[in-house]
This record gives C-alpha cells, sequence and structure tokens, in this order.
C-alpha cells in the first residue's frame, strides 16, 4: 500500500523521465486500444483535454479518430472553476479552445452539453488494482462522476500501479475500466 502523495510523485517522476519518441509511441498504442472500444451504445463521451506541459496522455488523437469514425457521437469537454472544484460541460470545437492558467486546453463558449453523457475519459496520474485512481488531488472529476451513470474509463500512459492506495477517501469514485497502452482493465465492481 502506498499513499496518494507517494504515488503522484512517483508519477510525475516517470513521466517527465519519458523520451519524446517514447510518449509519442505510448499514445499511439493507447489510440489502438481506444479504438477498439464499442461506441454503438454511446451518444456522448466526455473528454479530458490534456496538459501538454504535464505530458497527459494526448487525447485530442482520440478526438480525431472519434470525430472520423463516430460522427454521431457528441464530444463533451469541460471547463474547471477553480474556486469551487466544479467544472461546467460544453460541446467540443477545437477552435474554441484556449489554454488556462494551468494549461489546460478549454472552451470558451457558454453554450453548455445538456444531454446525458454515457462515457467519461478520466484523467489519471495512476490507478489501482481495485480501480481506484491518483489524479492532482483537486477533486474535480469526483465531484463530477458522483453526480452521472457514466461509464467511467481512465487513460494511463503506464500500467497498473504495483500498490494499491492507502488513503483512498470516501468520496474517490472507482474507474469501471482503464485503457493503458498494452490493454484495458476492467475493474469489477
Amino acid at each position: 500500500m502506498a499513499n496518494k502523495s507517494t504515488i503522484r510523485k512517483q508519477a510525475l517522476q516517470q513521466r517527465t523521465a519519458l523520451s519524446d519518441d517514447e510518449f509519442l509511441a505510448l499514445n499511439q498504442l493507447l489510440l489502438a486500444q481506444f479504438k477498439t472500444l464499442d461506441f454503438s451504445e454511446i451518444k456522448a463521451v466526455h473528454v479530458f483535454l490534456p496538459i501538454a506541459k504535464k505530458r497527459e496522455p494526448d487525447t485530442f488523437l482520440m478526438l480525431d479518430w472519434l470525430q472520423a469514425n463516430h460522427p454521431n457521437v457528441s464530444i463533451v469537454v469541460s471547463r474547471a472553476n477553480f474556486e469551487d472544484h466544479s467544472m461546467s460541460h460544453h460541446p467540443f470545437s477545437k477552435e474554441d479552445l484556449k489554454e488556462n492558467f494551468y494549461h489546460i486546453p478549454e472552451p470558451q463558449t457558454t453554450q453548455l452539453f445538456t444531454g446525458k453523457i454515457d462515457m467519461v475519459l478520466v484523467p489519471l496520474l495512476a490507478f489501482d488494482s481495485k480501480g481506484y485512481r491518483v489524479g492532482y488531488g483537486k477533486g474535480f472529476y469526483d465531484r463530477f462522476l458522483a453526480e452521472i451513470t457514466a461509464k467511467k474509463v481512465g487513460i494511463s500512459l503506464f500500467e497498473i500501479n504495483d500498490e494499491d492506495i492507502s488513503d483512498v477517501h470516501k468520496d474517490d469514485i472507482r474507474l469501471d475500466w482503464c485503457i493503458t497502452p498494452n490493454r484495458i482493465i476492467k475493474f469489477k465492481i
């Protein structure tokens, strides 16, 4: 067992140690795994947008593929409110994005997405065998995921963390699946 703070530090170091070529190759492998998902029952997917400086998985590759291969699937992205740690959700448009203070690309439109979200691609730094994840520690996604019934799919550049997270909080929301470069893990919940 390891605590989130220790796991977070290790995961950030692991990411920054990747060469550009390794990072690009891992993202291509993630995309290949993503393409195997069944989108036949999916009408709306919420996708996190990557902080490039922090070497987050390049979800723009997945967005481009989704738009080309499943144009009927609505794509939803969020904008963060750092005062109350909430998020608002908006229809995706690449032309509408602008980086915020934390280098997160965010939609500028005030138009809200009001439909049902069927799948959420969830950002993470690491995850354990039970489907719990370590993020940056602000709880944005846990609050959001607690309000909806969508399939929760983590996206990870690395495989499962060897140690389970020791300081899981009662409000932490477990993933249903996690996509890694080599496989899709389905958690038994």
